[in-house]
């Protein structure tokens, strides 16, 4: 299957190649660093020749609110006009889950218009909504940090590691379209304050981390089960002190 993956040097972009091509599938990660820009169109037409799938899980290389709508709606509009033209079967892209409970922030009303987008077109799509991962979590801390002490909102959070992002991505990029939303997540719900709080100590970061019920969450306020799947979504396997064992937990560190 030929699979073209969009973003496809990032975080999950880059794992999310290597695990379409070791289950023998043709994939090809696009990004400007390969000359496809999905703002500009420049290489679209010449990498989605003769694909099959499209898995978009690019992000907006800037965080001001009109620049990441910007970014999002543009990229989108793009991206479907030329998987049309080529005969693209299917649309996979990777949001994330509580997108349509966090309107207040800026970053979600731009996943919340992609998401709108990819269901008025006329390209078979399946959207994936997964959980905040592991690999953030320090930079969760920093955007709460507010010079003083990280003020986080004492809610559910179940997040998950990046490989097993990939690796739900990756099921249902080669599977056939659901026309819907699948949502994943990580195998366990801590608080959020208490899971960043044991982050920082495995880092020596001696940041104090406050429960703070008004604090909120990339700009908008957050209820109990805000950032939490429903019952139905795919769980990964990787718990929270697996991942710590791993490379990754030391890189993400840095």
């Amino acid at each position: 299957m030929e699979i073209v993956v969009i973003g496809g040097s990032g975080l999950i972009g880059s794992k999310l190649v290597t695990k379409l091509r070791e289950h023998g599938h043709d994939a090809a990660a696009a990004s400007p660093n390969s000359g496809v820009n999905t703002v500009t169109g420049e290489g679209l037409a010449e990498v989605l020749k003769g694909a099959s799938v499209v898995v978009d899980v690019s992000n907006s290389p800037a965080w001001e609110d009109a620049a990441v709508l910007t970014f999002f709606e543009t990229s989108t509009r793009n991206l479907l006009t030329y998987e049309a033209a080529a005969g693209v079967g299917h649309h996979v892209a990777l949001s994330v889950v509580g997108t349509d409970r966090l309107s207040e922030s800026g970053y979600f009303r731009a996943k919340i218009a992609q998401e709108k987008l990819i269901k008025e077109s006329s390209i078979p799509y399946s959207i994936v909504r997964a959980t905040q991962f592991f690999e953030f979590l320090k930079g969760l801390a920093d955007i709460s940090f507010d010079g003083d002490k990280v003020h986080l909102p004492p809610v559910l959070f179940q997040p998950m590691a990046a490989d097993d992002v990939a690796s739900g991505v990756g099921r249902i990029a080669v599977g056939p379209p659901g026309n819907g939303i699948v949502e994943i997540g990580g195998p366990e719900q801590f608080r959020l304050d208490e899971l960043v709080r044991r982050r920082l100590a495995t880092l020596k970061d001696p940041r104090e981390v406050i429960a703070d019920p008004r604090a909120r969450y990339s700009g908008a306020e957050v209820g109990e089960r805000t950032l939490v799947p429903g019952k139905d979504a795919r769980l990964g396997e990787t718990r929270f002190e697996t991942w710590l064992t791993r490379p990754a937990a030391k890189a993400a560190g840095r």
